[in-house]
């Protein structure tokens, strides 16, 4: 006689799919956080520099206007280099980083 048991088949749990490792992306958070803060930064300085200034001493008030407004385009002009050199010291890091993790 055979055995009833050998001909049915056995219950296995259901395992779902394995779904491969999910990739942190805390370097692409990182670098956009640094580039909204320095648009932000670049706005408001752009901003600052838009009007009319008050305390011009014995300057004309167009020459004390034009005197504003090439300190603004300076100051937007370091925040622009400061933003790329910020820039580059991330990118050769993340290069540096991936590097690293290579086999």
């Amino acid at each position: 006689m055979s055995n009833p048991q050998s001909n049915t088949p056995r219950w296995q749990p259901e395992v779902p799919p394995q779904r491969p490792p999910r990739k942190r992306r805390v370097f692409l958070w990182v670098f956009l956080g640094v580039q909204v803060l320095f648009l932000i930064w670049m706005i408001t300085g752009i901003a600052s520099g838009s009007g009319t200034p008050e305390d011009c001493g014995s300057l004309e008030q167009e020459t004390c206007n034009d005197a504003e407004n090439v300190g603004t385009a300076v100051g937007v002009g370091l925040i622009i280099v400061l933003w790329a050199v910020v820039d580059i010291i991330l990118g050769v890091t993340y290069v540096v980083y991936r590097l690293a993790r290579r086999p």
